[in-house]
């Protein structure tokens, strides 16, 4: 026997919808050839995997396709050139923003794109750069805490400690820029005349030994 459908009297055919490729806007297609100018500006962040050894432990390495440069490009963003440094730095950071026994990967590679995103000069900077990326993630730890709180006293537990990392992410900042820029600081204050007739005069106001606070050369 012959199978027949019906349709319902009125209703129009089923027709397939076209679909419309999206178009990129301005704006969208300069940010977009500005983040491959980026990209090829400057070599990819170095990501590890981590995988549990037969015989017990947790193991790090490059999750390049080639371990040699991806050997390379770890080194290239710790700014170091010591195998004894870079393996410390990486059990480092694993034991810093892993929660629980195990080696967090997702974790660590985050703290490697903060890392390679502050690009170290040296291995002092890539241990302040480190301690930035824990003190990081452990103030998203208490803000996630604050806003789950119960109790009175858990909320003044987690902004305690929120603030405290807060003030410390602050200050670590304040120290880099110190270091990179040698404790120098330069500062240049101009002051402008009004002579009669309304012209402006723009010179440059020096602090002078003997003249005190008001001296001007």
């Amino acid at each position: 026997m012959k199978k027949t459908t019906t349709r319902k009297k009125g209703a129009p055919p089923e027709e397939k919808k076209a679909v419309i490729p999206y178009e990129t806007t301005d704006q969208e297609h300069k940010a977009i050839k500005a983040l491959g100018e980026l990209a090829r500006s400057r070599p990819p962040a170095p990501t590890i995997k981590v995988t549990e050894k037969p015989t017990g432990g947790t193991k790090i390495e490059s999750n390049h396709p080639d371990q040699i440069t991806g050997l390379g490009l770890l080194f290239h963003s710790f700014a170091t050139t010591s195998p004894a440094f870079l393996n410390c730095i990486l059990d480092q950071i694993g034991n810093a923003v892993s929660i629980g026994p195990k080696f967090d990967q997702n974790a660590i590679n985050f703290a490697l794109a903060v890392i390679d995103g502050i690009q170290p000069k040296d291995q002092l900077e890539t241990m302040l750069a480190t301690q930035m990326a824990a003190i990081h993630m452990a103030t998203i730890t208490f803000v996630r805490r604050l806003n789950h709180v119960e109790t009175i006293d858990q909320q003044d537990s987690a902004e305690r400690a929120l603030n405290k990392l807060a003030r410390t992410f602050t200050t670590q900042m304040e120290a880099l820029k110190k270091y990179r820029t040698g404790g120098e600081q330069k500062v240049t204050v101009h002051h402008v005349t009004v002579n009669e007739g309304g012209q402006a005069i723009v010179g440059t106001v020096e602090r002078s030994k003997d003249q005190g606070e008001g001296g001007h050369t």
